[in-house]
């Protein structure tokens, strides 16, 4: 939309909404204005209704496909000045009970003075054939509720927020709004999606409160919590919390102490001396997921797994007749492990055989009538897992039956999986409370087969699972180092595993031939930009026939500058699909038919998940709502949910964990240096199936393959495994 014309005030009365979101009140309406000229506006109106009188704040704006449209930065309710206005407006739906009729009879009685009988006198209304004293006490309570809500919406524009959020605040508190910001503004960072602690600080100074006050340093040691599990931390040691919670709050740390002690008799935090890191601090969800996880994992190793009626080396040597598959020596040992030992983890790089081993282990349990369950955290990984095993397979959420309304899943302690073995494939995906809850279902009796690569980026939630549980000892572990002659063919494999050992991998281009790893030099971000656009839009599709959007993925380091996903999905977009047509735009995002887009967080509504990947069909920018095709399901979103998806053309290498492509471009700087680490250039090598194609610095390469000093995080899983076997 382009602004045509400066701010200015628009009176009027809202005719009927063309569109509306409830979740934020997003609103396109007619609007009659005082002169009788019907507009469009359209903005964020909270607790509007048909046929309500506004005043307008905003500005003309001209819409490309709709022309020319008022939008709504600010508005408050006018007081109808006609019988007729004031009619409509009391059976506009407004006030609930009170319909056309009752409000037509309403206005007989009272007339131009309705309103003030309605506010001052609301006992008058029983005089109205079919109002009885509760009815009236009601009528009389909405419309105060309805005047109310404009004021709060005054008070939090006035304090810097937004219309969007000023609708999550007034749909969370009503008609306490006002008094629960005043008491503690910091209570909107924990219990309004959307808002964090900035925003309720600036909210907080607004109302002069003070920068050494304790709710804000309280708020302050929270949040540095709260970022420190989005860090991938369980835990933080005192020294470490203090220095970041002053930091952000710009204060001496010496007041934090107490104030941490006054969490703590709150139970907003958990504190315990841990070992040589001392004091530590972890938010109640995090202690609890960690030590919950840690005594049902020693309780199921403790339990005596059952006796098993098969003969494992004839079986196996049954299986590689049947499949014409020989088994090497560790692959052997890993499948003999899986059927006898109670908690079992499978690790290794690519093409040393993780795949048949999961297909013997499930060939081999079923002869013995063990009911196996296959699972994953992504559905990219559980369907890969179903095809190679000819097994069902599902995601980690869906097999323990995740209620999405009520929170939490179906299977628990009370309602366990109906399952022998369970074998969790791509486990260095699986965080700490998601590890909890599978622990939580499964039988005591059962096994439990980790499948997955250590030496890949860690879960994107909290902890390190996958290697905590190989550090506590509680599993038999099983380490596959030797690669396949058909896996050793492939220079993705090797590169991977020589990044992985510490080696610089062979960057030459190979002479004569064609390969499936190249690096291309550019040691400029514009330039290796530039490469890495036309790569994908010409060079790849026109030498090897891959698809460019469907088939080729960009896998930043980052998501900020030149070489970030940000920037790139820009540039991408603007080259594969840049031609005008329908378009919808949410923020800064502009989305049309045939954009490749990413779901960032789970709607088990729509059945999609974080990191599924789909394009765009349709956009219907009239409605506000688009459909976007996931591998074949078709899923609508509207306007409000957009912002559920962000562009794919490019996404970080964190969000590609779990997935496989046919072919991988990935970006490498020494902008990137904050980045630059060996798991995180070894994750992103290994996700490309068919190509891989670096571009960038040899120097950034180098630093990364050198960096294997990984941000380690604050966890105490092994070691409360550990305990909990000894006890």
């Amino acid at each position: 939309m382009a602004e045509s014309g400066p701010e200015l005030t628009l009176d009027g009365t809202v005719e009927r909404f063309v569109f509306r979101s409830e979740d934020t009140s997003w609103t396109v309406a007619r609007f009659n204005t005082s002169g009788h000229e019907f507009v469009t506006v359209v903005g964020e109106l909270v607790g509007v209704q048909e046929g309500l009188p506004l005043r307008l704040r905003g500005q003309w704006v001209q819409d490309k496909k709709f022309g020319r449209q008022f939008k709504v930065s600010t508005y408050q309710l006018r007081t109808p000045e006609t019988i007729v206005g004031i009619e409509r407006f009391l059976g506009s739906g407004l006030i609930p009970g009170v319909g056309a009729a009752i409000a037509k009879a309403i206005v007989a009685k009272f007339g131009a003075e309705t309103l003030e009988v309605i506010d001052k006198t609301p006992h008058k209304l029983t005089e109205v054939a079919g109002i009885g004293t509760s009815r009236a006490a009601k009528i009389a309570e909405a419309f105060a509720g309805q005047r109310h809500v404009q004021d709060v919406m005054v008070f939090l524009r006035g304090h810097g927020v937004s219309a969007a959020f000023a609708a999550r605040i007034v749909k969370r508190y009503g008609k306490d709004t006002i008094n629960v910001i005043r008491a503690n503004p910091y209570r909107l960072a924990h219990e309004v999606w959307g808002i964090g602690f900035r925003t309720a600080d600036s909210i907080a100074e607004k109302l002069g409160i003070a920068r050494d006050a304790p709710e804000r340093l309280e708020a302050g040691l929270l949040h540095a919590l709260e970022t420190a599990s989005e860090d991938g931390h369980m835990h933080l040691p005192d020294a470490e919390l203090f220095a970041q919670t002053a930091t952000l709050l710009g204060v001496a740390q010496e007041p934090l102490a107490t104030r941490l002690g006054a969490l703590e008799q709150a139970g907003h935090v958990m504190r315990e001396v841990l070992g040589d890191r001392g004091a530590c601090t972890a938010l109640p969800d995090a202690w609890q997921a960690e030590t919950e996880a840690a005594t049902r994992l020693a309780e199921l190793v403790k339990t005596p797994a059952r006796g098993l009626a098969l003969d494992v080396h004839a079986a196996i040597h049954a299986f590689e007749s049947v499949t014409s598959v020989t088994l090497a020596a560790q692959q052997r040992r890993a499948v003999e492990s899986a059927l006898v030992d109670k908690c079992v983890v499978i690790t290794g790089g690519p093409g040393v055989g993780k795949t048949t081993i999961v297909k013997a282990i499930v060939h081999l349990a079923k002869l013995v009538h063990r009911k196996v369950s296959l699972a994953a955290p992504t559905g990219r990984a559980a369907k890969r897992l179903a095809e190679a095993t000819v097994h069902e397979a599902t995601t980690i959420h869906r097999l323990l039956e995740f209620q999405p309304h009520e929170g939490g899943f179906a299977r628990g302690p009370e309602n366990p999986l109906d399952a022998d073995m369970l074998v969790i494939d791509e486990s260095s995906m699986v965080d700490a409370q998601l590890f909890r809850s599978v622990l939580a279902a499964l039988r005591p009796g059962a096994q439990l087969v980790l499948v997955g690569d250590v030496d890949q980026l860690p879960s994107v939630g909290a902890g390190s699972v996958l290697s905590d549980v190989i550090a506590s000892e509680a599993a038999v572990v099983i380490r596959l180092t030797e690669i396949f002659r058909q896996a050793a063919a492939s220079k993705i494999v090797v590169s991977a595993h020589a990044i992985n050992s510490g080696e610089l991998p062979d960057l030459e281009a190979p002479a004569g031939t064609t390969s499936d790893f190249y690096f291309i030099a550019r040691e400029e971000p514009e330039a290796a930009k530039a490469t890495i656009v036309e790569l994908v839009a010409e060079r790849i599709p026109q030498r090897f026939g891959f698809d460019p959007v469907t088939e080729v993925q960009v896998l930043a380091p980052m998501h900020r500058g030149e070489l970030g996903t940000a920037s790139l999905n820009q540039a991408l977009q603007a080259r594969l699909n840049g031609q005008p047509g329908t378009e919808l735009s949410r923020g800064d995002r502009t989305y049309r038919a045939g954009d490749k887009v990413m779901q960032l967080k789970n709607d088990y509504d729509k059945n999609v998940f974080n990191g599924d990947i789909g394009v765009i069909l349709a956009v219907d920018a009239e409605e506000g709502a688009l459909r976007v095709d996931f591998d074949g399901r078709m899923v609508s979103y509207e306007r409000p949910e957009l912002d559920q998806l962000a562009h794919a053309y490019c996404v970080s290498i964190h969000k590609s964990q779990g997935s496989e492509y046919p072919v991988v471009v990935i970006p490498l700087a020494t902008q990137h240096f904050m980045m630059l680490q060996r798991s995180l250039l070894y994750t992103a090598v290994t996700r490309g199936k068919r190509l891989v194609v670096i571009v960038g610095s040899r120097r950034a390469v180098a630093l990364a393959v050198r960096n294997a000093d990984a941000k380690k995080r604050f966890t105490w899983l092994a070691e409360r495994v550990r305990l909990a076997l000894s006890n």
